[in-house]
């Protein structure tokens, strides 16, 4: 297992507001209880989510701004004192310009000198938004020069990414921050609100079930991206 310190600067790029923190919340405030400072460039407003919660608690046109107040409720949780929005559109970041969103992921790096960008992994995303997202986050960190570049960590979404990166590069353990890593997913409840209850309800019965949660949400897995050899894991 990895040990998270605190390091210069964390940069976490993401389209959607709840990217940040389904799989990533724990290593986040490992770093930022470390005392590393953390930004979120954020694409979207996730406005064209199917959830609206259960039961309902939002409709689309409500839906933006609740998932607006729903990230900053996760950032403070997270520790994450520095929230940027690009205003993109929800489910269309994939038909943006990825050099100019670039632009804008460019700015914020020279800005703040990142010393680990966590995103997706570019191409194992899943979402089109999110392999958009991680992919114009490369063209950034390409145009630095070489001693001015964060190390990039992609978690993929795909099924056994093991079979396509190899080992992960780090595993991180974040049992000892798992409630606060659950508070900060239960920040988003417009979407995941029946999720929640199923992980609750493992937790409390115990045994193998709660075992199997643990499991699941006491582990966070990244792998480098290497920008000297087209992107592939060692």
């Amino acid at each position: 297992m990895a040990q998270v310190e605190k390091t210069r600067h964390l940069l976490l790029v993401y389209p959607h507001p709840d990217d940040e923190s389904f799989g990533k919340a724990g290593t986040v405030i490992l770093f930022t209880r470390a005392g590393t400072p953390a930004t979120l460039i954020c694409g979207t407003l996730g406005e064209l989510g199917r959830n609206m919660g259960n039961p309902p608690i939002a409709n689309r046109e409500t839906l933006p701004k609740i998932r607006r107040k729903e990230l900053e409720d996760a950032c403070e949780i997270l520790g994450v004192r520095d929230l940027r929005l690009l205003g993109l559109r929800d489910k269309t970041v994939e038909f943006e310009d990825p050099e100019r969103i670039a632009d804008r992921i460019e700015a914020v790096i020279r800005e703040v000198k990142p010393s680990i960008l966590i995103t997706y992994y570019p191409g194992l995303g899943v979402h089109p938004d999110h392999d958009a997202m991680s992919n114009a986050a490369v063209i950034a960190v390409k145009r630095l020069p070489k001693e001015e570049r964060p190390v990039i960590w992609g978690s993929a979404v795909v099924h056994e990414p093991e079979k396509i990166l190899g080992d992960p590069d780090f595993v991180i353990d974040v049992s000892s921050v798992l409630e606060q890593k659950l508070a900060a997913m239960k920040a988003h409840r417009s979407q995941f609100s029946g999720i929640f209850a199923r992980v609750e309800e493992a937790l409390a019965a115990g045994g193998e079930a709660r075992a199997e949660v643990l499991r699941l949400l006491g582990t966070e897995r990244y792998w480098v991206y290497r920008l000297d050899d087209g992107g592939e894991s060692a």
